[in-house]
């Protein structure tokens, strides 16, 4: 097994690292919580210039191995470049998380970090870490605003390195029970009518992988006493496979018993993504009851199209019985024209309420999938914040003189 020197480095007694002093940001600070989670007794100094004697770990200063100052300072394939806590996590995180994991960490916490640090690119956590700096007008050293900062991300460091694990552990045990599942059913020993009802004998993160499955309801002890029923959403969907009846939700205690002739039914939350009994009998006969009167009536909205979207939103697949709603565009706002070229007379906020109204409107239908038209204007504000929201957006392509509808990837 190869070992990892810089590691070693870090967890040798003694052990001291070095980065630059002043006013610091996310990048050093995380650097830094990563060193002391690996090793709470490292010392760690910041000073303007890299002592000459120093033997100790050197980043984010001294053009070395973990700095990405220089010129030729190092990019990923991506083209997200490197800043020091990548080049750190690149050398330590497969040692914390694994090689699987550490990549996942790198692409979703690391590389916004990076990228913020590189080209200053908005990211709430840097943000924050960066509000720890003193004001421009206080005076003596920095050093201990620093260090608190540090405390804070080791911290956040130390949460999400337990949830990624636990999330890894929670997959593995999902597969367990999915297995175990499907060989009930094929043994006979469930019935056709309960395929799509998977009892867990304890609460485990499941809702993703079940979107790719046909499981529309899942059951778990509650930590209350009784159990949960949490219905399931459909992948790349708001929408949930099958949904409660509407005349239970926002019900409790006796009104639900009455309603669902269920003895042990104990609240339905008016929004609908929870119910609770008793008794698993209960919870069992709650799904069977919902998925016996669930009629499905989907929907999709065109926004700003015209008839050969509505052509091609009838033949996606699946969805050949969804109704179709036409929006249309909002009306150009006032513009202050100078020339040929114009902006919209609107203050940063009204500008967010205008394109707010439009979103609204558009989730009041809970879509399957929205088409926008390709008029950059009136569609990109409306594209943005719905895949903020990871509801599948279309858009119409053509290919080999075919006209195709595909569904904006997520993170565009």
């Amino acid at each position: 097994m190869k070992t990892n020197t810089l590691l070693k480095q870090i967890r040798q007694e003694h052990a001291s690292a070095f980065t630059h002093s002043g006013k610091f940001h996310a990048d050093d600070v995380f650097s830094a919580a990563l060193l002391l989670y690996l090793n709470p007794e490292i010392t760690i100094t910041r000073g303007n210039k890299v002592p000459e004697d120093f033997e100790g770990i050197v980043f984010d200063i001294g053009r070395g191995q973990y700095d990405h100052h220089q010129k030729d300072s190092r990019i990923r394939k991506n083209g997200v470049a490197y800043a020091a806590l990548g080049l750190l996590w690149e050398a330590l995180g497969a040692e914390i998380l694994g090689e699987e994991l550490a990549q996942k960490f790198d692409e979703a916490f690391v590389q916004p970090l990076d990228n913020n640090d590189n080209t200053g690119e908005k990211n709430e956590l840097a943000a924050l870490i960066g509000n720890f700096n003193p004001t421009w007008d206080a005076s003596g050293s920095n050093d201990e605003a620093f260090f608190q900062a540090v405390s804070v991300a080791g911290m956040i460091l130390e949460n999400k390195f337990e949830r990624y694990l636990g999330n890894e552990r929670a997959d593995r045990r999902v597969e367990e029970i999915l297995e175990a599942h499907e060989s009930a059913l094929q043994s006979g020993e469930k019935t056709e009518n309960e395929a799509k009802i998977l009892i867990l004998p304890e609460f485990v993160p499941c809702q993703k992988r079940l979107s790719e499955t046909e499981i529309a309801f899942v059951i778990f002890p509650s930590n209350r006493g009784g159990y949960c029923i949490q219905p399931q959403k459909k992948e790349y969907s708001l929408n949930y496979k099958c949904s409660f009846p509407s005349e239970w939700l926002g019900l409790e205690n006796e009104e639900l018993q009455k309603e669902t002739g269920l003895v042990s039914a104990g609240f339905c939350h008016k929004g609908g993504f929870l119910l609770t009994t008793g008794t698993l009998e209960d919870a069992v006969k709650a799904c069977e009851i919902s998925l016996a009167e669930y009629r499905e009536e989907p929907v999709l909205v065109n926004f700003g199209g015209g008839a050969a979207a509505d052509e091609l939103l009838g033949k996606l697949p699946g969805l050949q019985t969804a109704r179709i709603i036409h929006m249309d565009y909002a009306e150009l706002p006032e513009l202050e024209l100078q020339g040929i070229y114009g902006e919209v007379v609107m203050e940063k906020q009204e500008w967010k309420a205008f394109v707010k109204t439009q979103i609204k409107q558009i989730l009041k239908y809970k879509p399957e999938a929205v088409y926008v038209a390709d008029h950059m204007f009136e569609g990109y504000p409306v594209v943005h914040a719905l895949r903020k929201k990871h509801i599948p957006v279309l858009t119409m392509v053509e290919k080999d003189g075919q006209k195709l509808l595909v569904r904006i990837p997520s993170g565009s």
